[in-house]
């Protein structure tokens, strides 16, 4: 493994996730800024976010079968790559073309997946048991990076200008590369016995959606899968509008809003880093994530009645608890449902819900607070949520799953 050990692969793994989210959120904490000064409004920066989410949602699926086919070091490269090219466009593209060279900026997105590249190689060299405690200490490099990324973006742009935050992200991306080139396996797939296999993917190309169905159709996968995507969406909706909420219900300034933002990074960096590895290591997966929609049930209920910020202070830490519970858990629940060939490409289908949530979620979120007002999100968990812990406390959906720890 390029003259390194299991654990310091995992480690420099840890390290690339903190360097790509930094950059990523760098580049997001100035994107506003050059949008403004190109003259786009509220609504088409809306469409320039949309389009980035789109974009990732088409792509993740590739990006995971393409990681499978070629390579975990192939796959991180790729990422960083694709990192340097949105940076590098970001660059040179709006002074010379305006908003279409912006919004071309953006395409290297299709590619740019750290976090699924990441979970691969933690996937890949973790048993079975170790598996969700590693997933979760890997989602500290996503917490470090919201808080590193606009803390640098926000101190570089003021005294450097607007640009030095994506001078110093790519030149960070371009390290990432060499790192990841350099450190990284060519292959972290292991057989049955431990012995490395060549990549695999299924029979079907890296476009295929015959084999994407079949893995969503495996034994133990679709109903899991179902739970992913179902139990976080109305929490992920009641997020994305948390902007809208902290100003008009809450009444917060913008710098109050920023502590609000940085007590969520906290809190979601000891959930991953200290929590879920302990619970883990006691209880079963099932069981947890049972326990874990349960929470996400009451903390719906208690969201429709709150009235101040700070009830919704107070139900932050169960609420991250169950949202960061669910992720880790379906991941690792489907990553072992599948064939050690094929963790990418499923991997890549899990990374599909933040960029769907991040599409839809706007207008449906400004909708439902629109019409219904603010309670309406926190009903709309409380319902979806109650359905599946019915669903997942008969159990038969979750059947056989204690076989794969």
């Amino acid at each position: 493994m390029a003259g390194l050990s299991r654990c310091s692969v995992i480690r420099v793994t840890y390290l690339l996730t903190v360097i790509q989210m930094t950059c990523l959120f760098m580049q997001f904490s100035v994107l506003l800024y050059l949008a403004n000064d190109l003259g786009l409004d509220s609504l088409g920066f809306g469409l320039l976010q949309t389009t980035f989410g789109l974009l990732q949602l088409l792509g993740s699926p590739v990006f995971g079968r393409l990681c499978d086919r070629c390579g975990a070091r192939a796959g991180l490269t790729l990422s960083f790559a694709a990192s340097c090219c949105l940076l590098g466009l970001l660059l040179l593209g709006p002074s010379s073309g305006g908003l279409p060279a912006l919004f071309l900026s953006r395409l290297p997105a299709l590619l740019l997946h750290p976090i699924p590249g990441a979970q691969m190689v933690v996937t890949d060299l973790t048993s079975p048991a170790e598996r969700p405690d590693a997933l979760g200490k890997l989602g500290l490099g996503l917490g470090v990076g919201l808080i590193l990324g606009p803390l640098l973006g926000g101190i570089l742009s003021t005294k450097f200008g607007i640009y030095s935050p994506i001078y110093v992200a790519l030149g960070a991306s371009v390290l990432g590369a060499a790192i990841s080139a350099s450190c990284i396996p060519a292959n972290t797939k292991m057989d049955a016995q431990g012995r490395t296999t060549p990549g695999g993917g299924g029979s079907g190309g890296v476009f295929s959606l015959k084999e994407t169905w079949r893995l969503l159709t495996l034994p133990r996968v679709l109903p899991v899968f179902a739970v992913k995507v179902l139990s976080g969406f109305p929490a992920g909706i009641f997020l994305i509008m948390l902007s809208v909420i902290s100003v008009n219900v809450f009444g917060l300034e913008a710098r109050q809003t920023g502590y609000l933002m940085s007590y969520f990074g906290v809190i979601q960096m000891v959930t991953q880093g200290l929590v879920i590895g302990r619970l883990t290591s006691r209880y079963s997966e099932s069981a947890l994530l049972r326990f874990s929609v349960l929470v996400l049930c009451a903390v719906g209920l208690a969201m429709a009645l709150m009235t101040t910020i700070v009830h919704f202070c107070l139900l932050v830490p169960p609420l991250l608890f169950g949202l960061v519970s669910v992720n880790i858990l379906t991941d690792s629940i489907l990553t072992k449902a599948v064939s050690p060939l094929d963790t990418g490409a499923m991997l890549g289908l899990c990374a599909c819900v933040q960029p769907l949530m991040r599409t839809v979620g706007p207008t449906l979120g400004g909708f439902l607070y629109q019409t219904f007002g603010v309670s309406s999100l926190g009903y709309l968990q409380f319902v979806i949520n109650l359905g599946l812990t019915l669903f997942l406390w008969d159990g038969s959906a979750l059947r056989g799953v204690e076989k794969l720890q």
